[in-house]
């Protein structure tokens, strides 16, 4: 498995980025398949903040703990995703006893989409908006954002040339959505 880890209003030591690694490389032991980690550490205050997603084929699973101790945080993190790929890894194995975990993933998606369907309405889509995407950085898209008094905008990123998408958070702040490639 590949680690990014990166960090935030921290200064990253080896020992961090080797507890990191060591910890989150037992996850192997549940799927061959992860291809990549990528681990932000960041202080927040005075808590620690850990947040991991892992690329499997074709799958993402993520977790976030927020601790007084990074070590602490970064056991934790690690302690809830065993916990997710167990609960996860147990149903799919129930269900799915002769058939690759990768399918019976795929398997359990399409059923939970199929009782989604049968219990809700069919997704309709009423209204269809088209814009042209000026390039402007974060800033300018948020303003815009806040002058339409909309959740979101969507924009062209003068710095990456790539189309973003800015929101406002629930906390009050602001987020921004990068587009990236997944691995396969």
């Amino acid at each position: 498995m590949k680690f990014e880890i990166r960090g935030k209003n921290i200064e990253l030591t080896d020992a961090m980025k080797d507890y990191a690694t060591k910890r989150l490389s037992k996850l192997e032991r549940y799927f061959e398949e992860v291809k990549e980690a990528q681990v932000a550490l960041s202080v927040e205050g005075d808590k620690h903040k850990v947040e991991v997603t892992l690329f499997l084929d074709g799958f993402l699973i993520r977790a976030e703990e927020l601790s007084d101790n990074m070590y602490a945080s970064i056991d934790l993190v690690e302690e809830k995703l065993e916990k997710q790929i167990d609960k996860y890894k147990t149903k799919l194995y129930r269900n799915h006893r002769s058939v690759g975990l990768k399918q019976a993933f795929a398997d359990q998606i399409q059923s939970d989409l199929d009782l989604k369907k049968e219990s809700e309405e069919q997704f309709k889509i009423v209204r269809t908006k088209r814009f042209a995407l000026k390039p402007m950085d974060e800033e300018e898209a948020i303003m815009q954002m806040n002058l339409l008094e909309h959740n979101f905008f969507v924009f062209l990123n003068s710095r990456t040339e790539e189309v973003n998408v800015v929101y406002k958070r629930k906390q009050g702040d602001y987020g921004l959505i990068e587009p990236f490639s997944i691995p396969y």
